[in-house]
């Protein structure tokens, strides 16, 4: 996922981004503190992990991640949003119809098929 990430950032080396993503443990890795660290072109000392700095624990690079100063940051969502399941389930039904095959010239090419999507599968 680390490589998602990045691409993404690399797609504008200047904007903000917000990352929103569960709890899961993977998701508050050394990887990420480092990777946001390389692009921010912060000169820390992000410490040694499980023993101290940044590093240290879950909980401190869950911090670093959720900095609101920063311009790649991580929102995490509460521990119990099973109803999010959902959202995933139609992500991944739009992915697998639509986006995977499908060849969008624009933006607006890309919005017109999505909600002529929606509308197919809402009427089915």
């Amino acid at each position: 996922m680390a490589a998602q990430i990045e691409q993404v950032i690399d797609t504008d080396l200047l904007a903000r981004c917000c990352f929103i993503v569960d709890q899961l443990n993977t998701h508050k890795s050394e990887t990420w503190v480092s990777l946001v660290a390389k692009r921010e072109e912060l000169d820390l000392n992000l410490g040694e992990k499980g023993k101290t700095g940044i590093l240290q624990s879950m909980a401190t690079r869950m911090e670093f991640l959720t900095d609101r100063q920063r311009r790649i940051r991580f929102i995490y969502l509460p521990k119990h949003t099973s109803w999010l399941n959902q959202i995933e389930c139609w992500f991944s039904i739009l992915v697998r119809r639509l986006l995977k095959r499908g060849n969008f010239t624009s933006v607006m090419a890309l919005q017109r098929q999505i909600e002529a999507f929606i509308d197919y599968f809402n009427r089915r």
